[in-house]
C-alpha cells in the first residue's frame, strides 16, 4: 500500500521499496534489512554504499553485473563475487539489495 512507512516518515510502495530513493539513509537501510531478515555486515554496507553512489552519479540503480564487478575488483572477491552477492542477498539482488539500498524496484529486471 502506497503510504506504508518504515516506522518513520518515509513511504514505501506495495512491495516495500522506497517511493522516493532520496529519502534513504543508513537507519532506513537497517530497518529495511530487518524486514528482509538480513543482518547487515561490513560487506553488505560496502555493496549498499556502492549502489547509492552509483545511483547518485547516474540516477539509476546499478545492474547486478556492476555490483558483481565492484565485489570482484574493489572488495576483492574475484571470480567468487557473484556467489558472494547472492550469499549477502539470498532472495535476490532486486528483491533485497535494491530494496535495502533504497532503490525503486527496477521494473524491467527479473527478480534475480
Amino acid at each position: 500500500m502506497d503510504g506504508q512507512t518504515t516506522g518513520g516518515s518515509v513511504r514505501l510502495d506495495d512491495e516495500g521499496y522506497l517511493v522516493e530513493p532520496g529519502d534513504w539513509n543508513e537507519e532506513i537501510a537497517a530497518r529495511l534489512a530487518r524486514s528482509e531478515n538480513v543482518d547487515l555486515t561490513d560487506d553488505h554496507w560496502k555493496v549498499l554504499r556502492f549502489m547509492r553512489e552509483y545511483y547518485q552519479d547516474r540516477s539509476i540503480a546499478p545492474d547486478a553485473r556492476f555490483t558483481i564487478r565492484f565485489l570482484a575488483d574493489v572488495v576483492g572477491y574475484g571470480a567468487h563475487a557473484k556467489k558472494r552477492l547472492f550469499e549477502l542477498f539470498p532472495y535476490g539482488y532486486v528483491k533485497q539489495a535494491c530494496k535495502i539500498a533504497g532503490m525503486k524496484r527496477p521494473r524491467a529486471w527479473s527478480t534475480g
